[in-house]
């Protein structure tokens, strides 16, 4: 699956993309980022890397994906590297998947954000996101650490009242 914005293109990730998201994710190894790239995911959710046009090869930014929580509930993420932010980036390729997500007749969408991250939760405002009032930890880094973050739900077929959410 790839979806296309005027910036930007939403692609699969393959392993020979490691070095190049490694490097966008300078917080991680390139063998975390290989490992990312092997990780098996659901094959009806798209995991996707996020990448800039240019005038050359596109370059990655960041990375999005729809995953199925132990809920069943399908959960958006995406992250933009640091030294793209500010951009609009990340609420283009939300937007995108987003557009994805309805086109796969998905009801609702879950998301959240680290109570530490103001910006990450104007992003998923911006898509249309509202607070389901309740905060939970959740994993960080990948590294067992953890964090509060607010969740978030966006109705995706209809006006319908929020159901409550489970942590």
């Amino acid at each position: 699956m790839f979806a296309r914005t005027e910036r930007l293109l939403l692609r699969p990730g393959f392993p020979e993309d490691a070095p190049a998201l490694a490097a966008a994710r300078v917080d991680e190894a390139l063998t975390m980022a290989e490992a990312f790239l092997a990780q098996p995911r659901d094959p009806l959710l798209p995991s996707l890397l996020i990448t800039e046009r240019t005038d050359g090869a596109p370059r990655i930014v960041g990375g999005c994906h729809l995953g199925r929580r132990p809920s069943g509930a399908i959960e958006i993420q995406l992250w933009v590297a640091m030294q793209h932010s500010g951009r609009g980036l990340a609420t283009e390729a939300g937007a995108a998947l987003v557009d994805i997500a309805r086109t796969l007749r998905l009801p609702t969408l879950e998301a959240s954000y680290f109570l530490d991250d103001a910006a990450s939760g104007r992003v998923l405002e911006k898509l249309g996101f509202a607070p389901t009032g309740l905060i939970a930890p959740r994993a960080r880094n990948g590294q067992g650490e953890t964090a509060p973050a607010r969740l978030m739900r966006l109705c995706l077929c209809c006006d319908r009242e929020l159901e409550p959410l489970a942590a």
